[in-house]
């Protein structure tokens, strides 16, 4: 792992962003691309080390975003000599735009292999998070997300929960799954959520598991199932009630009619969950 997106609108849930990548850079020896977009109506971007055409603004418009860009710039001086982010390599960028777009944008641009980003989630029944960029980029990020509640040190996860349907293939998901776990040096305990419309024996279960386990040739891991009303709830549970660090799961990225029918797991995850998730799209 080399580079790390975080976004940051400099709120609490972006600060513990921001503290949990650079835990992990220390460990990766990684680099920090710390983003800020400054939202623009008409979603526009430009890149504060490039050209950005002033005449395409002009009076109140064009003074808003020249305050919010000189607000923005010094906020990110100000992170940039945190402590937290003391002695690493960090590279600062301001765009103006829309906010996942934009984000979309970098991960491309700058080869990042991973966004660690916040998230306010919710402790009751309204999703908050429900077309925040958090979500967007859950379900729509080609590259891993890890999505922060709260303040988290990188050096405490030692046991993750790894949520699967026990499906076989996405080389993809298992590859960067093993390098999550080799990252932290954690177990990884695999769970696979019986509900009522989707349930399987313990027996039949043991049976998947030990052939998913052999073909993906996972190590250090334990094998569970749980159950529960729905698979987000059993998910939730199982890492609340064994006490894990982590949740790592597949998110189906899922947009439009079908996302409405079906609704997204990962994203109710993230929305519940008071511990880091880490999500990948297959």
């Amino acid at each position: 792992m080399k580079k790390i997106l975080v976004p940051t609108d400099f709120s609490e849930q972006a600060s513990n962003a921001i503290h949990f990548a650079a835990g992990i850079a220390r460990k990766q020896d990684a680099e920090i691309v710390l983003l800020h977009v400054v939202e623009h109506p008409y979603g526009s971007s430009f890149s504060s080390t490039g050209s950005w055409d002033v005449e395409n603004y002009e009076g109140e418009e064009k003074l808003f975003i020249l305050k919010m860009m000189e607000k923005g710039k010094a906020q990110l001086d100000e992170t940039l000599a945190s402590e937290t982010l003391s002695g690493l390599n960090v590279h600062p960028v301001m765009k103006v735009g829309s906010p996942w777009q934009t984000l979309a944008e970098q991960i491309d641009s700058t080869k990042a292999d991973m966004v660690v980003m916040g998230t306010s989630g919710t402790d009751g029944d309204t999703e908050e998070l429900v077309g925040s960029n958090t979500e967007k980029t859950v379900r729509n990020s080609s590259v891993p997300v890890i999505a922060i509640r709260r303040k988290v040190d990188a050096d405490s996860i030692k046991n993750i929960a790894f949520a699967t349907s026990l499906h076989e293939g996405h080389e993809d998901l298992i590859n960067n799954l093993k390098k999550l776990q080799e990252c932290f040096g954690a177990t990884l305990h695999i769970v696979r959520v019986n509900t009522p419309n989707s349930f399987s024996t313990d027996r039949e279960v043991r049976k998947l598991m030990d052939k998913y386990v052999a073909v993906h040739e996972l190590s250090n891991y334990t094998e569970n199932t749980y159950d529960d009303t729905t698979e987000e709830d059993g998910i939730v549970s199982f890492a609340e009630d064994k006490d894990m660090d982590m949740i790592a799961m597949a998110t189906h990225g899922r947009t439009g009619f079908l996302h409405l029918l079906s609704g997204s797991v990962a994203e109710d995850v993230v929305n519940h969950s008071k511990r880091p998730v880490w999500t990948f799209k297959v």
